[in-house]
């Protein structure tokens, strides 16, 4: 038999996550059947849309394991198609051991790992996995950036923000970061190539905008929304185009936000607004993986982790993503 160790959403959260709306468990695990297999956890992925997505019980109940993707090793299996050894990324969230037998459910289906070559395993979760095609889709389809347009985008020091702004220099556009502090700022011009950057703490974003973007914004790629958002919307182009990835900024209010309206811009700038979940794309999934495992062998995109060692440090690290304390995409090493 294998213990398997779990974290449990306790409550729905009001507010900021707090360390008592989980409760840590061992679940004793049956023995593996015929059909399934048993995964033990490598790196789970902390995102924020996990804060977002727990007000809605068609993602997760209360006294269910907290949400989540993972890279876990298949240590036991009576299932051909997913053999002992084998590295698979499933969304079983908090937990350390897993016994499935690999059909599609919870939104998604587990599926392995393809061979990465000398990459690291954990960019499963990141540049190779969910947010890489957050970003591959998100933005070429919805924003289909052109060579000497000029792209925005917020929450730049992310694990999708900054992989979208190195795609688009790779499409040849201008590109502005909109992050929290001025060391990931020096991370996005100095390492990524972004041509500029904001620090939404310190600068006013609105004169700084015309400042380095003083013909208009043509593409934004939102994931905070808010104020920097409204502020972003009203200096863009005549057809501009807006990709919504996510509202980071007011997941955790308890009251409505008070932002400015942005219909007046939308309308008499004729702007395309999408908001999208990028399993959209489930039917072209390995399409992205295998663009960017292209393009991080060509030396067009790089990538940074901020990794936190120990299944116990879960909560830890998902509050200090949530806090901007990260670089890249949070993960955690089992």
């Amino acid at each position: 038999m294998v213990k398997a160790k779990k974290f449990v959403l306790e409550k729905v959260f009001q507010g900021f996550p707090k360390e008592t709306d989980f409760r840590l468990e061992e679940e004793e695990l049956p023995s593996v059947k015929n059909g399934e297999f048993l995964a033990e956890a490598v790196y789970l992925s902390l995102d924020p849309y996990m804060r977002a997505y727990v007000s809605d019980e068609t993602w997760i109940r209360t006294k269910e394991a907290m949400m989540g993707g993972q890279i876990a090793k298949i240590v036991d299996s009576k299932n051909p198609k997913f053999p002992v050894g084998k590295y698979v990324m499933a969304y079983y969230g908090w937990r350390t051991h897993t016994i499935d037998n690999g059909e599609f459910k919870n939104h998604f289906a587990p599926y392995l790992l393809p061979d990465f070559g000398n990459l690291p395993l954990s960019l499963g979760l990141g540049v190779l996995g969910m947010p890489g095609n957050t970003a591959y889709f998100g933005f070429l389809e919805i924003c289909d950036p052109k060579a000497g347009e000029t792209v925005v985008v917020s929450g730049a020091a992310g694990a999708v923000g900054s992989h979208v702004g190195q795609i688009a220099k790779i499409k040849g556009c201008t590109v502005i970061g909109i992050a929290g502090s001025d060391e990931k700022g020096r991370w996005l011009t100095e390492e990524l190539g972004f041509d500029h950057f904001i620090n939404y703490k310190t600068a006013d974003l609105e004169k700084e905008l015309k400042k380095v973007a003083p013909k208009g914004v043509d593409c934004y790629f939102d994931n905070v929304g808010g104020e920097i958002s409204s502020t972003v919307i009203y200096q863009m182009n005549f057809f501009g185009r807006v990709s919504v990835c996510g509202s980071i900024a007011n997941y955790n209010d308890t009251e409505k936000a008070k932002v400015t309206v942005i219909q007046p811009p939308v309308v008499f700038k004729q702007l395309t607004i999408k908001g999208f979940i990028v399993k959209r794309w489930n039917d072209r999934w390995m399409e992205g993986i295998l663009q960017n495992i292209e393009w991080i062998r060509e030396g067009k995109l790089k990538y940074h982790e901020t990794v936190t060692e120990g299944f116990e440090n879960t909560f830890k690290a998902f509050v200090g993503m949530l806090n901007g304390e990260n670089v890249g995409k949070t993960l955690v090493k089992v």
